[in-house]
């Protein structure tokens, strides 16, 4: 039995509507759900590195980890704080694994089970909304069936879908990455359906200068999304602290921000963002060690985090150099980001038991070498506050696999527009988990969380079933 991690605040959120993560990975779709203003009282995510990240940025939330074939609506609710509330969401993105295979009925396909225990957590837990998340790929030929079947089990059971299922790209959100996802909407018969959210940004091309429009064009009054340049800009230069070899962190000099850099390096908030405020406890001690050294004193000294650097060979230092921004570089066709452009999907790689292979990460506009995993955090819309794994494999999968949390914010948004609440920022700061959690590894992850398995390879093999 997986053994649960709750840590609800002293503070009763009586205000603020309640949703359940499943699939949860790191945490971008439950990030994005808390900034429109929702508690996510519970998650399920049976990878136990996720596991750990996710309890790290939200420790005062339960997290399952265990597989949700294994899960049950009364478990979730008997393990967190949701008890007998009405849940308001219900949202996750189940991988789909079997939807290119049609010569029997859809549901039969074991493939495709985890789509089909998220509909039925989702009539377990009678949510007033659902949301499910999905690669496009579903719409498209035959997949698009097992849509069809997911929505007609839905409306069999009293909940209202969505037919106009729509593709969102991040772009239109407020992100400076190409990522175009399914969102699939719900609501129970007894509420309206929520609308889909309108882009708010036009993106950009992710080579350089000209815009990328869908058949229906964003509003050309929109300004442009954030690029390359605006989620980057400020960083420090990794180059100046070898330091970053050897761990995933440092004190360093950061530049000038962006509006969209200073938003996520926590210099501005915005009036939509209500999420709770983070504090570090390790962030506390180091100031308080050193409060009273010069660095410390300046303000664009900041602790970077999620920034391992890679010992790239000097002929792959040459070829990166020679690759123009906005081209791929020919020989391992990474793409090199222009600083004008936004960037290319970023994708997860393969798990453990399939090689362990890294997707193939952008190259850095100016330097030659790869982005790090905070770089890419920057470009999938993630607050610096918001830690990763502190290995380069795991934090970069982490990312992949997410959600950015700005797009997920503004799909939970039209929610709260139906459910007619009025929000107010939270006052009070949570703080995040132990650092340790992001430093343990896969067995280390496993024995923390008590999960069970005959070997640990069954434990893998299982894992990247529900999460690829």
């Amino acid at each position: 039995m997986a053994k649960q991690k709750s840590y609800v605040s002293d503070e009763v959120f009586s205000n603020r509507p309640i949703a359940v993560d499943l699939f949860a990975g790191a945490g971008g779709m439950t990030l994005g759900f808390e900034q429109a203003g929702f508690d996510v009282l519970a998650a399920v995510e049976i990878d136990p590195i996720h596991a750990c990240t996710h309890q790290y940025n939200f420790p005062f939330w339960t997290i399952l980890c265990q597989s949700v074939t294994e899960t049950t609506g009364q478990e979730i609710r008997a393990k967190s704080a949701i008890k007998d509330r009405d849940i308001d969401v219900v949202f996750g993105g189940p991988p789909c694994q079997g939807f290119s295979i049609m010569g029997k009925r859809i549901f039969d396909d074991p493939r495709n089970s985890l789509i089909f225990h998220f509909v039925r957590l989702v009539l377990e837990l009678r949510p007033k909304f659902f949301v499910m998340e999905n690669v496009r790929g579903l719409t498209i030929g035959k997949a698009q069936q097992l849509l069809i079947e997911i929505i007609k089990k839905f409306q069999a059971n009293n909940y209202q879908v969505q037919e106009d299922y729509q593709i969102l790209n991040a772009a239109c959100f407020g992100v400076p990455q190409h990522r175009e996802r399914l969102f699939l909407i719900g609501a129970r018969a007894d509420y309206v359906l929520p609308a889909y959210p309108q882009p708010i940004t036009k993106p950009l091309s992710k080579r350089k200068g000209s815009y990328i429009f869908s058949e229906k064009p964003p509003n050309c009054d929109l300004l442009p999304s954030p690029n390359v340049r605006d989620a980057l800009q400020d960083l420090p230069i990794i180059e100046n602290y070898p330091e970053l070899f050897e761990r995933d962190w440092v004190w360093a000099e950061f530049k000038e921000p962006s509006l969209y850099g200073a938003t996520l390096r926590g210099l501005r908030r915005l009036e939509t963002n209500y999420s709770y405020e983070r504090e570090s406890i390790f962030l506390q001690a180091f100031s308080s060690r050193y409060s009273s050294t010069t660095k410390l004193a300046q303000t664009n000294y900041a602790l970077l985090t999620s920034s391992l650097r890679t010992k790239h060979t000097p002929r792959s230092i040459s070829r990166f150099a020679a690759t123009n921004p906005g081209k791929k570089e020919p020989i391992s066709r990474f793409f090199r980001l222009h600083y004008d452009g936004i960037c290319n999907t970023l994708r997860a790689g393969t798990p453990s038991n399939k090689g362990a292979f890294t997707s193939p990460r952008p190259i850095h506009p100016e330097q030659p070498r790869c982005i790090t995993v905070r770089e890419a955090a920057r470009l999938h819309s993630y607050p610096d506050w918001f830690r990763f794994h502190s290995t380069k494999w795991h934090g970069f999968r982490q990312i992949g696999n997410s959600v950015p949390p700005l797009l997920a914010q503004a799909v939970a948004t039209e929610i709260v527009k139906v459910l007619d609440l009025f929000l107010t920022l939270p006052t009070k700061k949570q703080n995040l988990g132990s650092e340790s959690l992001l430093y343990l590894n896969f067995s280390e992850a496993t024995r923390y969380y008590h999960l069970r398995a005959q070997t640990m390879e069954e434990l893998a093999q299982k894992i990247t079933s529900e999460t690829t």
